[in-house]
């Protein structure tokens, strides 16, 4: 069992650094950057209303409001998600029917791959983008 997670982990590891060579390797630029479009709007929004940034705001509400928390950030990131998943679904495909350099399809792969280009980058810059706003732009009063 522990052998397979290991190869699974070095296969993974692997075939995501081929990736960034060869076709469709721009979308190693595209993605990230998307999603960081997506984090500096979403944290241009939070420094207005004076919110917490995202992460913190997560872990720290009551496990009721976490739903409400992940949909927001989802409508953010999830069409670079969505659209990371084709697109290295479409690159599997090229290497196995193309390329024959792959004989098999991995889908765990591609969801590991938008994962990493898409949601992780807007989650590792939403928090600390909100901060640095912060300091150029005052939120609104709140109205009572």
């Amino acid at each position: 069992m522990a052998n397979d997670i290991l190869e699974l982990f070095n296969r993974v590891v692997n075939n995501f650094i081929e990736r960034t060579e060869g076709p469709m390797s721009l979308r190693f630029v595209l993605q990230p950057t998307m999603s960081l479009i997506f984090a500096i709007k979403a944290a241009i929004k939070d420094s207005k209303n004076n919110t917490e940034p995202f992460l913190a705001r997560y872990f720290s509400s009551p496990k009721d409001q976490r739903h409400s928390i992940a949909k927001e950030g989802w409508k953010d990131f999830g069409k670079i998600f969505i659209i990371g998943t084709i697109l290295d679904i479409i690159y599997q495909l090229v290497v196995i029917f193309g390329l024959k350099s792959q004989d098999k399809f991995y889908p765990l792969e591609s969801l590991i791959v938008a994962f990493i280009l898409a949601i992780v980058p807007y989650l590792l810059f939403r928090g600390p983008l909100n901060r640095v706003i912060r300091l150029f732009i005052k939120p609104r009063a709140k109205v009572e």
